[in-house]
């Protein structure tokens, strides 16, 4: 089993504390949040690898909730998990591109990010909402697949795309150091 440094777990310390800064700004919506918990996701697959990225996958739902309670969770708290795991399909994702370069890191976060985004979608929409979401009336339910299938590719892509922006002189300097 590979040993985690201490400036990996450093770095991974900064990303989570900025991906819960960002929840904090629950005000400015889920676009604003998602957007900043999948770039922080992304970045810490690529600076400290996949342990960083399923780490913060892992623990920022939890943290969502505790911040901003989510009505639609609060009533189908099978949710939960499916975001956890749809975290883990972009890191995982990620993590396979992220050797790559220039195009095809970027084609490489744009499948991952449509990847999960379909998997949240399909997990969402045609098993936990249909199973578990029988108290939520119908406009709810419209607006919950909504939020977990359209939602959750916008502010994927839009993490992807600030994550890519970020990393191009975030690798040199970590490489430099």
């Amino acid at each position: 089993m590979k040993q985690i440094k201490t400036r990996q777990l450093v770095q991974t310390a900064l990303l989570l504390s900025l991906c819960l800064m960002g929840q904090l700004f629950r005000q400015f919506g889920q676009y604003f949040t998602g957007t900043i918990t999948n770039t922080t996701i992304i970045l810490a697959v690529l600076a400290v690898g996949l342990s960083g990225g399923l780490l913060i996958g892992t623990v920022a739902p939890f943290t969502a909730i505790l911040i901003s309670p989510n009505p639609i969770i609060n009533a189908v708290p099978m949710i939960l998990p499916a975001l956890i795991l749809g975290n883990a399909v972009i890191a995982v994702l990620v993590w396979r591109f992220r050797s790559s370069s220039g195009w095809r890191m970027g084609l490489g976060l744009i499948l991952s990010s449509v990847i999960k985004a379909a998997f949240l979608g399909s997990v969402t929409g045609w098993i936990i909402l249909p199973l578990f979401g029988a108290p939520l009336p119908a406009p709810a339910m419209t607006m919950a697949k909504a939020a977990f299938s359209t939602t959750q590719l916008l502010t994927a892509l839009t993490g992807s795309l600030l994550a890519f922006l970020i990393w191009i002189p975030l690798k040199k300097y970590l490489v430099k150091n």
